[in-house]
């Protein structure tokens, strides 16, 4: 059964995010390392008494596009832990009683393989409160899943974590909720930390030296991490257009001109951002344009 979950294991040193990957958060970011990362990573600083032990289970939640996955991989990166991404569908399967011994799998295989992240991306969709209707094969894996974390919380040895991320919280069962000890919310960055996703994003790209991202930063109230990528996209659309145009012109330009604030200002005007609104059901609402 382990041959199943092999292909969603990931090495740490195969992972390309760090936590300077991360624009903002800064705050987050620290109580992550404090938290998760250390014990993963000196478990000998841990090993005086029970207060101080290994996290077992941490929840990330908050709006899409907030950077939830890729600060999962971030940790694992700095933690040097293996990053098993479960899949719901590689846990389901057509032959009755095969969905817990693959979920048995999973927790046998980070056993193996620790310090390891057993990752669930959208965990509401697969540990979310239990109901009458749910299928008979669905609820004895979420048994079964359930116990085998309770096994590795009792073990104040093994250097295994449940990290989840979620767009809606309030959807967990309760059961669940209790396991994750640590709970982190991943909201919409503020305007200093737009700055500095924009920063991260233009990193490696050409960019004029008097370009004002803080001012760029103010005009995007409300966007997400990934909207801004999303926004310097088109951004960089605007010097390829006009290296076109210039060709058309017979100009000799050899590659597209630096991104200039103008190209942030038309990209801006012809945007439409992500709006998530709250609802008193789940958090939050479904994704609508403005």
């Amino acid at each position: 059964m382990q041959d199943v979950i092999v292909g969603d294991v990931v090495n740490p040193d195969h992972i390309d995010v760090e936590f300077d990957s991360v624009g903002g958060l800064d705050r987050i970011k620290k109580a992550l390392y404090e938290l998760v990362i250390l014990p993963l990573k000196r478990p000998e600083l841990f090993a005086y008494g029970k207060l101080l032990g290994p996290q077992k289970g941490v929840l990330l939640y908050g709006p899409p596009g907030t950077g939830k996955t890729m600060l999962a991989k971030a940790i694992a990166k700095e933690s040097g832990a293996v990053f098993i991404n479960v899949r719901v569908s590689n846990l389901m399967s057509k032959w009755f009683g095969d969905a817990q011994k693959l979920v048995a799998a999973v927790f046998s295989l980070a056993y193996k393989l620790q310090p390891a992240i057993i990752f669930i991306d959208e965990v509401d969709s697969f540990l979310g409160q239990r109901r009458a209707t749910d299928h008979e094969a669905m609820a004895i894996m979420k048994t079964e899943f359930m116990a085998l974390w309770d096994g590795f919380t009792t073990d104040q040895n093994a250097r295994v974590m449940v990290l989840g991320a979620t767009n809606r919280p309030a959807e967990l069962d309760e059961a669940i909720l209790r396991r994750f000890s640590q709970v982190f919310e991943i909201g919409k960055p503020d305007c200093d930390d737009r700055e500095k996703i924009l920063k991260v994003i233009l990193k490696n790209e050409r960019v004029e030296d008097t370009i004002d991202l803080y001012h760029i930063a103010r005009l995007c109230e409300g966007y997400t991490g990934s909207d801004l990528f999303e926004l310097c996209k088109q951004a960089a659309y605007n010097p390829l257009r006009d290296l076109l145009n210039e060709e058309k012109a017979k100009k000799t330009r050899q590659a597209p001109r630096p991104l200039s604030q103008l190209d942030f200002e038309k990209a801006l005007a012809a945007s439409m951002k992500t709006s998530i609104g709250v609802d008193e059901h789940n958090g939050y609402s479904s994704c609508s344009s403005t």
